[in-house]
């Protein structure tokens, strides 16, 4: 059985340094990252997952996983969510992703945590969260010996800069980049653990289809419903096929006018 350790009694997290994840056209060589990442197996019915993100598909990422048996904490800024999160015998961690200091507690908090899913990210006005917020849980996962990091991005992120079309980039563009650096970060530690990129189109709170997919065509575009995404990031984390990859997140139903249903990856 996991169980919660008290909080260390050193703060092991090191000064703030900048970020020199810099968003590149010159594309990362997973598959040579890849065979450095260690073996490792994920048990859902025993897991110790943190899940990262306010409400939205972290809430539903949270109850699939505990419907599954896995031990799960929540991060969260504030207690609103409080009573949702531990009625789904959740157990809430207290902290911002935005500061280094909380993110060490959090992870110094928790005896062993197997993975990490990410779905932070800020707003076009102030999108660093997007960024740094993510940087610092993937540094400190990757200290703590994490198996394996799950961070939710966007269609429009990297391969995908065109798929969402002009207008739709322009509008996300501060949102896009930041969450690139993130994205960037993650693949230079993937010598440390496993980690999936999932981009999804449109979020919708639109009741799920249970149709939505995952794929490798860069230059596919759809609207999914913020369920669906949660049930394909549960599939990811569970899925040693997924290792390594870069995926776009769509309901085949909900395709943006002109793109066809895309090559799916994982149903």
């Amino acid at each position: 059985m996991r169980c919660l350790r008290g909080q260390a009694a050193l703060n092991r997290s090191a000064a703030s340094r900048p970020f020199t994840y810099a968003v590149s056209s010159r594309p990362i060589r997973v598959s040579n990252v890849l065979r450095a990442t260690p073996a490792y197996d994920l048990d859902p019915d025993n897991a110790s997952i943190l899940v990262c993100g306010g409400g939205g598909v972290a809430l539903h990422v949270t109850r699939q996983l505990k419907n599954m048996g896995s031990w799960v904490w929540q991060l969260q800024r504030s207690d609103d969510r409080r009573a949702e999160i531990e009625k789904m015998m959740a157990i809430v961690a207290k902290g911002d992703a935005m500061s280094k200091a909380d993110v060490q507690r959090v992870f110094d908090s928790i005896e062993e945590v197997d993975a990490v899913i990410s779905t932070i990210g800020g707003t076009v006005a102030n999108p660093v969260a997007d960024s740094e917020g993510n940087i610092n849980l993937i540094e400190a996962a990757a200290k703590k010996g994490v198996k394996k990091f799950i961070l939710v991005t966007s269609i429009g992120c990297g391969e995908t800069r065109d798929a969402p079309g002009e207008n739709v980039y322009n509008v996300l563009k501060p949102i896009l980049l930041e969450k690139e650096k993130a994205e960037k970060a993650l693949q230079v530690n993937g010598d440390k653990m496993a980690f999936v990129i999932i981009r999804p189109g449109g979020l919708t709170d639109d009741t799920p289809s249970k149709a939505g997919v995952l794929t490798e065509d860069f230059s596919a575009c759809g609207a999914i419903s913020r369920q669906d995404v949660a049930s394909l990031v549960v599939k990811a984390l569970f899925s040693k096929k997924a290792d390594g990859k870069i995926l776009s997140a769509m309901d085949p139903a909900r395709m943006m006018p002109g793109k066809a249903s895309p090559a799916v990856f994982l149903p």
